[in-house]
């Protein structure tokens, strides 16, 4: 299906993961149990906040990693699932949304019937590709798969405007691989080499399923890893691609079609019934350019063969059971999972994809009230104070820069808990008993309402996650940030604890995410969404030189063997780490100074307000990691590890050394704090 926008932030990364065991686990939040004594606070202020959770905590085998958005993830599921299998028994009487999400969930379910059909509900589509006689006429089977699942060759979307944000235009970009970055293809190390064979290893195997011979498989296998490496150089790197200057290339329609004649786009825009534009943005014409020439030099064989790959990749998962063993083998291999999450995590996962803003009506109806989202909405109004009050107070920041600063942050919009109005799925056909047709069908659905915004104003109340997300984002090109209802819950947001606690955990996430809207990406957008620099010149200077020490610092960090973190990658997620963190503190400080907020002297377990803070956002970011998964997120995860989210933050806060009675200077061996907001 459609990109999403590239200028989302989340708070945390997604990736196509599994979940923990069959049953809910207990209510998780704060808790005094999770912290080991033994540890010194200011030497490892992660281990010592996280050290007993992690002692009592094992990675489930069908996880890769575990943390408190798992967790809490894993209780959303039980709830999503009591939804369905009620929404799926409700027989001909059902409502129009109970109808849609209980039989794309049923037909899930129906392993069996998923198991009798085998390749036979792709078998059309896979034939289609098939049939194309030239290149050009592959053009057009190329532009059925972009509607209907994967993004082979390049990605097609619609975005904003980088400088009229106010409208939607067309986006081509790179795109096309099976591995999770271009290094996977290009480094010559043991474990990308290692990646490299597992992706043959699972070419072959499904090429096989389908009906090749062993020579055939092999033959797919080598034509597709061929193709993908030339398309993985031709790629710009992750780090260059969190410039959005990197990625304004606007250009007039002609023009971006003769950067690749022979990918014929004048075809592909037809064949996807795009609404009239005149230009569009190439967020990388380089890789287009590059992309002709592949093109011109494989063979119409070579291409079907990528094509068709890319088709049964995407699909793999909702076939037979031989089919989706091989897809997990495959992933398997990349993440350390050690086995398949059961049928009905994977089902429920599905229908919240294809389905979100439906099952999410039914998911807020059970989950989320008014009260909640009242109390978060005036932990915001608290935060934007805080940073506000940061702004004024910034002691390298001119006052021309500082105002337009605070007119940025004033327009941010706040969106808390579920849409205002509800996707309308009316014109989506869902069956019963017919999985891959559904799952098609709803991939169409949603590729087709993206491509109707083209040249349209952007809607700004629409969300870019179902409600039941265990996540939070800051999207630059809306300047908005959004909290759906799945994340508004213990550790993250607990209605039963004092907001000591709750500043920390849930505090500090609204400030991360306000934070990039100031971050080395946020602060290039202005206040209405548009890639515009409003910053004196001096005061970016200013900025940069803060920026990097932060990516000095991170860059010293090691994630997992000797592999350190990449600074510049994840650069905009520890710069609102940081400055999440110090404002959601000047906010429970004023709080705890109004009349019936906390005593300033309160204790709870023998730690005052302040120390509940920090340790609330300490607990939020504990987690366990297999190894595998850990070198993935090194080359793919802007976001640092958990024990960096917490003690990189701590070695840059005096605050921190002053709440702990720690030494200064004691975490980086008396080097300098990083600082910038």
């Amino acid at each position: 299906m459609f990109s999403p926008v590239i200028v989302l932030r989340a708070v945390v990364i997604l990736l196509s993961l599994g979940y923990l065991a069959t049953t809910a686990p207990a209510q998780s939040g704060f808790s005094i149990d999770n912290i080991d004594k033994s540890v010194d606070p200011c030497t490892d202020f992660y281990q010592f906040a996280c050290g007993n959770w992690m002692k009592k905590t094992e990675i489930p085998q069908d996880r890769p990693s575990v943390n408190s958005f798992v967790e809490v993830d894993e209780r959303n599921l039980v709830t999503l699932r009591e939804i369905l299998e009620k929404a799926s028994s409700g027989g001909s009487a059902r409502n129009p949304i109970d109808q849609k999400i209980g039989d794309y969930y049923g037909a899930c379910m129906d392993e069996q019937a998923v198991n009798r059909q085998g390749l036979a509900p792709l078998s059309a589509e896979l034939e289609r590709i098939d049939r194309a006689k030239d290149k050009s006429a592959l053009i057009d089977a190329i532009a059925r798969v972009h509607l209907i699942g994967p993004n082979p060759l390049f990605n097609f979307y619609a975005s904003p405007d980088l400088h009229n944000a106010d409208m939607v235009i067309a986006y081509i970009d790179q795109g096309g691989l099976s591995l999770p970055d271009r290094n996977y293809y290009l480094k010559d190390d043991p474990k990308m080499v290692e990646a490299r064979k597992s992706l043959s290893d699972y070419i072959i195997a499904l090429s096989t399923l389908s009906h090749a011979s062993a020579s055939e498989a092999q033959a797919s296998a080598e034509m597709v890893l061929r193709i993908e490496t030339a398309l993985a150089r031709a790629s710009m790197d992750l780090t260059l691609r969190r410039d959005p200057k990197n990625l304004d290339h606007k250009m007039s329609r002609q023009a971006a079609i003769r950067l690749a004649p022979s990918l014929s786009l004048a075809v592909y825009f037809s064949d996807l019934s795009t609404p009239d534009f005149s230009d569009l943005n190439v967020a990388n014409p380089d890789f287009f350019k590059q992309l002709n020439a592949v093109l011109e030099s494989e063979s119409l064989e070579a291409l079907k063969t990528y094509v068709k790959w890319h088709l049964l990749n995407d699909a793999a998962p909702w076939l037979a059971n031989p089919y989706v063993e091989a897809n997990f083998k495959f992933r398997q291999a990349l993440n350390g999972q050690a086995e398949i999450q059961p049928r009905w995590k994977r089902c429920v996962q599905a229908t919240d994809r294809a389905l979100g803003e439906a099952l999410g009506q039914r998911y807020v109806e059970q989950t989320f009230g008014e009260s909640g989202k009242a109390r978060m909405l005036k932990m915001v109004d608290s935060l934007e104070s805080a940073l506000s009050e940061d702004i004024n107070t910034l002691p390298w920041m001119t006052e021309l820069t500082k105002k337009q600063a605070q007119i940025k942050l004033a327009a941010i919009r706040n969106k808390i808990g579920y849409p205002d109005q509800w996707r309308d799925y009316s014109q989506l056909t869902i069956k019963p008993g017919d999985l891959m047709g559904n799952f098609l069908r709803a991939n169409e659905f949603e590729s087709r309402r993206q491509i109707a915004k083209i040249s349209k104003p952007l809607d700004r109340k629409e969300w870019g996650m179902t409600p039941p997300t265990v996540n939070a984002y800051y999207n630059g090109s809306n300047n908005e940030i959004v909290f759906p209802a799945g994340i508004l819950q213990p550790p993250f947001f607990d209605r039963t604890i004092d907001e000591n606690v709750n500043f920390g955990a849930i505090g500090a996430i609204i400030g991360h995410e306000l934070t990039h809207g100031f971050d080395d990406q946020g602060r290039k957008f202005d206040s209405q969404g548009n890639l515009r620099d409003w910053w004196a010149e001096q005061d970016a200077k200013e900025f940069e030189k803060r920026a990097s020490c932060i990516a000095q610092e991170y860059s010293n960090f090691i994630a997992v063997d000797n592999l350190k973190l990449n600074g510049s990658l994840t650069l905009g997620e520890n710069t609102a780490d940081n400055g999440g963190v110090r404002i959601a503190l000047i906010a429970l400080q004023k709080t705890n100074g109004q009349p019936g907020s906390p005593a300033s002297g309160n204790q709870l377990g023998g730690y005052t307000p302040e120390q509940r803070f920090f340790l609330g956002w300490a607990q939020v970011w504990c987690e366990k990691r297999r190894p595998e998964y850990s070198r993935m997120l090194v080359n793919v995860d802007p976001h640092s590890p958990g024990r960096y989210r917490v003690n990189g933050v701590m070695e840059n806060m005096p605050e921190f050394d002053k709440v702990w009675g720690c030494k200064a200077g004691r975490g980086r061996g008396g080097a300098e704090m990083c600082r910038v907001w």
